[in-house]
């Protein structure tokens, strides 16, 4: 997949496929609990290739940069850093709030990867649509969200509930860490819905979650409405340009934890802190990707629409708009 290259300067040759980036600065420590460096974090997300390029393919893409490591500010980057070989892929978004365009990174293959890397990015955020309907999401984002003194077993109560939930509407979930404290499960959906239509059907689903758990789960818009031992199912992630770490991404913590996919019966063993970039390249090697076939198991939104309905009929209230 790769190959690492010394130069007389100070940096290093990444061979990726067909091409070949130039790493400068590749002893900078980036994670400083384990002593990680910039290279390091290159040779992950070699390691785990395919992974990361299949949770990436074709979405608009956020950049989390920290150009002087963990220790230094972080830059949350839109558009594509200046400079990009011209290999490197972009798609053209528009903002309405600031009647503004962005080119924004558009991974195609692994060198594009790297290359954000070399850039100094270490967690990779992609929309939940692709290049060729941008305004339509193919993926709903379930976000397990704990309050600040939510412990991780109630973390994993719900997502057994959210788990059986999705059972019961016959959809298949991914999970994965987050790489911080609660977890992620997505659900590959058709094209044909505009944001604000998967952000009504991903509360209504959050409020079926909640019935079935309302000691442990929230759906409160407001966080000072909130239970602060209480879970909430973050229906917000799939609002329009709203994005969380993709799977396989490092995350900018000093231990370089990554969010990782997971398997639904590991659930009630899995800590997230155990996987660093030092140790989800082994279990990538063993058990491959398992959001491989994330693609192939498509869901129709049409009954989670139809609860949202039920439920604004019912009283509920609308989404909250995220611009408001």
């Amino acid at each position: 997949m790769g190959a690492v290259s010394p130069t007389t300067s100070p940096a290093v040759e990444i061979e990726v496929d067909n091409r070949v980036v130039r790493v400068s600065n590749p002893d900078r420590v980036y994670f400083p609990e384990i002593g990680a460096t910039k290279l390091d974090l290159v040779e992950y997300y070699l390691a785990v290739g395919p992974g990361i390029v299949n949770a990436l393919w074709e979405r608009p893409c956020m950049l989390h940069r920290f150009p002087k490591g963990l220790s230094g500010p972080k830059v949350h980057q839109k558009r594509l850093p200046a400079g990009a070989p011209d290999w490197v892929e972009t798609v053209e978004l528009h903002f309405p709030r600031w009647d503004r365009t962005a080119d924004e990174l558009c991974v195609t293959e692994l060198g594009s990867v790297i290359w954000a890397v070399q850039m100094s990015t270490v967690e990779f955020h992609p929309w939940n649509s692709r290049r060729a309907h941008t305004e339509q999401p193919d993926e709903w984002r379930i976000d397990l969200d704990p309050g600040p003194e939510c412990d991780f077993a109630t973390v994993r109560r719900v997502a057994h509930v959210a788990h059986q939930v999705l059972d019961e509407l016959g959809a298949t979930g991914f999970p994965k860490t987050s790489g911080g404290s609660g977890l992620h499960v997505y659900v590959r959906i058709r094209p044909d819905h505009s944001f604000t239509d998967v952000r009504r059907a991903a509360l209504a689903f959050a409020r079926e979650v909640e019935r079935r758990a309302p000691q442990d789960v929230t759906t409160a818009w407001w966080r000072k409405d909130r239970d602060p031992r209480a879970l909430f199912v973050d229906y917000n992630q799939n609002a329009r340009d709203h994005t969380i770490a993709a799977a396989y991404s490092v995350r900018g913590v000093p231990d370089a934890r990554v969010s990782t996919p997971i398997r639904w019966d590991e659930i009630d063993d899995v800590d997230p802190h155990d996987f660093t970039i030092r140790t989800v390249p082994a279990r990538f090697a063993e058990l491959g990707d398992l959001h491989e076939r994330i693609d192939e198991e498509v869901f129709d939104l049409s009954m989670l629409l139809e609860w949202a309905d039920r439920d604004e009929r019912e009283g509920a209230e609308a989404p909250v708009d995220p611009e408001d």
